[in-house]
Parts: structure tokens; C-alpha cells; sequence
């Protein structure tokens, strides 16, 4: 808890001394990101959370490039389009809208999230923000500050298939899910993406 204390103050002297703020929380699934970024925003006054996973191409989408298999691979997600709105969100000259994604119906929802233009501190996370294969290589010169979760694979691996047994898919399926998609991902973020600020262990 004491490296959420000191992120939690490095953040806000950044946020004293720039108009605002944009702090990248990557990792790989299943690594915390999601979890550190609530801690993070109930900490924080005057912030807002702009997660990259509202940007998942849609399933119609995904099945004519049949892609829905590798769903949650950069491939999946509409990058530029998350790039662009981190530009805008950078310039703070007016209100913008970000999207989420609804987990229970598999799907994102546009303009979900306002990040009014007086907002100081945007927190966003997802999977690929330091990955450093274009396009996503774009974003590190948007942020901040930088923070990369660090958690060895067994873990990522028991918490990915727990994630999958609580969405109700039995032992097996769980198994199969987590194997063919979400550890090749998070393999791919952990030896793939760049040096962050900031790198946080066992979270």
C-alpha cells in the first residue's frame, strides 16, 4: 500500500504544477490495473477514469474478421480511435466523451464518460499502453506518468480463469479461454511494452 501512497502523491504534485494530467496504468489481465485505478480515483480529487477497453471493436465487427476468438488482442480494438481521443482529452479545450465497456453485455457504449475541460487529472488504463508495436506506440508521449503492474505469470493465470469460472463458464472452458487468448496477451505486454515510471510488483 505504501507505492499507492507515494503514486498517489506524485500524481498530485504533477496535477499542482500542469493544467492536467494524464497517468497511463497498464499491465497485463488479470494484473490489477482495474483495481489500482479505483483506489487511485476514490484517493484523488478532480479525476476521471478513461479505460482504453471501451474501445473493443464491436462483435459484428470481430466475427466478418474473425476475430472473435482473439477478443482482447490489440488487433480488437480500435486503437487510433482511442489515440485521437487521448489527444483531445491532452488538449483540455473543451468537454469530451469517452466510451466504456459493459462486461455484462459484452459490449461498449459510446460517449458513456465526460471529461469536463476543467478536469486536472485523467487516469486510463488498459493492456497495451506502453506496448511498443505501432500504432500503440503513439500514446507514451501523451502521458504524464507511467505505471506498468508487474505480476508473475502463475498468478495472472489462476486470476484469469477465476475471472472466467465467475462468469459461469465451467473448469474446462475456463481453462481453454484464459490459455488461448488472455495469456498469450498478457505475454505479449509483459515482454513487449516499454519501460514505465513507474513499476509496481505483486499488486
Amino acid at each position: 500500500m505504501s507505492e499507492v501512497n507515494s503514486l498517489v502523491d506524485q500524481i498530485k504534485f504533477l496535477a499542482e504544477t500542469h493544467n492536467r494530467v494524464i497517468v497511463a496504468i497498464a499491465g497485463a489481465p488479470g494484473s490489477g490495473k482495474s483495481t489500482l485505478v479505483a483506489e487511485l480515483n476514490k484517493r484523488l480529487s478532480d479525476s476521471v477514469v478513461v479505460p482504453m477497453d471501451g474501445f473493443h471493436l464491436d462483435n459484428i465487427i470481430l466475427e466478418e474478421r474473425k476475430l472473435m476468438p482473439r477478443k482482447g488482442s490489440p488487433a480488437s480494438f480500435d486503437a487510433d480511435g482511442y489515440i485521437y481521443l487521448l489527444k483531445r482529452i491532452r488538449g483540455a479545450e473543451e468537454t469530451a466523451y469517452a466510451p466504456v465497456f459493459d462486461r455484462r453485455l459484452d459490449l461498449s457504449k459510446a460517449a458513456a464518460i465526460e471529461i469536463l475541460k476543467e478536469t486536472r487529472i485523467i487516469l486510463t488504463e488498459g493492456n497495451y499502453l506502453l506496448l511498443d508495436q505501432a500504432p500503440w506506440n503513439n500514446l507514451a508521449e501523451l502521458f504524464d506518468l507511467s505505471v506498468f503492474l508487474e505480476v508473475p505469470e502463475a498468478v495472472l493465470r489462476e486470476r484469469l480463469i477465476r475471472r472466467w469460472l465467475d462468469h459461469g463458464l465451467s473448469e474446462e472452458k475456463a481453462l481453454a479461454r484464459a490459455e488461448s487468448n488472455d495469456l498469450p496477451n498478457a505475454e505479449l505486454v509483459t515482454q513487449s511494452s516499454i519501460s514505465a515510471n513507474v513499476v509496481i510488483k505483486d499488486f
